[in-house]
């Protein structure tokens, strides 16, 4: 009689042995770059092409900007024909990516077929971004941590100098 027990004891065992972690790996993976792109390519039938060796390139980003740059994650999808619902868009990208992240941008064109949305979060000292750019018949997805410092460092070089009086009266550049 306590045999008869067992068998079932074992099978539902079994099952939450396979079940749960099946679940969670599905849940887990189905997130971030990953998800987004899959996403992506299954609502709009189109291919993401990954940029091949982005491992090395991210490292050698990091490396040319002392740091500045990270984590680099590059698809790209040629030939989009599909039109594009900028809220849709914007809402699957904002599920997929998780918590934690905020939509800094969102930009559409009259008539859909410029869409960008750029995301952003924490990452402890550092700077998470993630880009969606659809332009007409291509799209981009991009993602990229950043160092916030460097970043704006970068951007002082670009910044324009402007004339100014000094107490004399001379034109002064800042």
């Amino acid at each position: 009689m306590k045999r008869i027990w067992i068998v079932p004891c074992l099978f539902a065992g079994l099952s939450v042995a396979i079940v749960v972690p099946a679940a969670v790996l599905a849940a887990g993976g189905d997130g971030g770059f990953d998800g987004v792109v899959r996403s992506i390519e299954y609502r709009y039938h189109a291919h993401a092409t990954r940029i091949p060796f982005m491992g090395l390139i991210s490292l050698v980003a990091r490396k040319s900007t002392q740091g500045g740059v990270s984590g680099m994650h590059v698809a790209e999808i040629e030939e989009f024909k599909e039109t594009v619902n900028g809220d849709e868009l914007d809402r699957m990208v904002e599920e997929k990516l998780g918590s934690g992240w905020e939509r800094m941008i969102r930009e559409t064109s009259r008539n859909g077929k410029e869409q960008t949305l750029i995301f952003s979060r924490a990452e402890d000292d550092r700077m998470g971004l993630f880009v969606v750019n659809l332009d007409d018949n291509e799209m981009g997805v991009v993602q990229v941590s950043v160092d916030p410092k460097h970043l704006n460092e970068s951007l002082c070089r670009y910044r324009h100098h402007h004339s100014s009086e000094d107490a004399d009266g001379r034109g002064a550049s800042d």
